[in-house]
């Protein structure tokens, strides 16, 4: 079992961070302002979804730096906006150098722009089939908000799949999403807030007010 105190690193300002938000200043600034933070409006989640989705295969320092051309590039991720994308625009996002240019990964975020309007008029959405007409992506995500969350003492012990994230990423697929899979799901939950995934000992362990130290969700 490793030792805690290898997995936090106390920065110059005394507060106890992850190795990984530890590396460089903008990740500390992510993973201190954003990170775990709750985001629930339809564009947010979208946007974290198709970021996850790029992340794929890297890290996701690369993709946090190149977020603002993503931002530029995919119209900040107004989902009616992207849906309207065409083969033009596939090229022209191929070309472009302030993002990463992979033809998939490009088309899966059409694609599931597309799914995301779709899924405004679907009835029966989320975790327990209850959603109605008008409910968002953002909806259907936080509806697999587990009864209980993870309390890792160290890296290891952080999951990076749930129950919660397989269902998630088996309802997004059948609905037509890409890159969906449990394991970008997880990340994509722990990003949202709806899981909290801190480390005992770290300074935003609890920041987000929807969980305690224990994993045990607030009202």
């Amino acid at each position: 079992m490793s030792d805690p105190s290898e997995d936090l690193v106390v920065g110059e300002d005394g507060l106890a961070r992850p190795v990984w938000a530890s590396r460089h200043e903008d990740l500390r600034e992510y993973y201190d302002t954003e990170w775990g933070m709750p985001r629930r409006t339809e564009a947010e989640v979208f946007e974290r979804l198709a970021l996850e989705g790029f992340q794929s295969g890297l890290s996701w320092a690369t993709i946090l730096r190149r977020r603002p051309g993503f931002r530029r590039a995919f119209a900040d991720f107004d989902p009616e906006a992207v849906a309207g994308f065409g083969e033009a625009d596939v090229e022209r996002l191929l070309a472009d150098e302030g993002i990463i240019r992979h033809r998939g990964k490009i088309e899966a975020t059409i694609a599931n722009a597309r799914a995301t309007l779709a899924l405004r008029e679907a009835e029966g959405i989320g975790a327990r089939g209850d959603l109605p007409r008008g409910s968002t992506l953002a909806d259907l995500v936080w509806s697999y908000r587990p009864e209980t969350g993870p309390a890792p003492r160290t890296a290891a012990e952080v999951p990076t799949t749930s129950a919660e994230s397989r269902a998630l990423a088996k309802e997004l697929k059948a609905r037509g999403f890409r890159f969906v899979g449990p394991t970008t799901m997880f990340a994509l939950m722990e990003a949202l807030g709806v899981v909290d995934t801190h480390l005992l000992g770290s300074h935003r362990r609890g920041s987000s007010g929807l969980w305690d130290e224990t994993g045990t969700p607030r009202a």
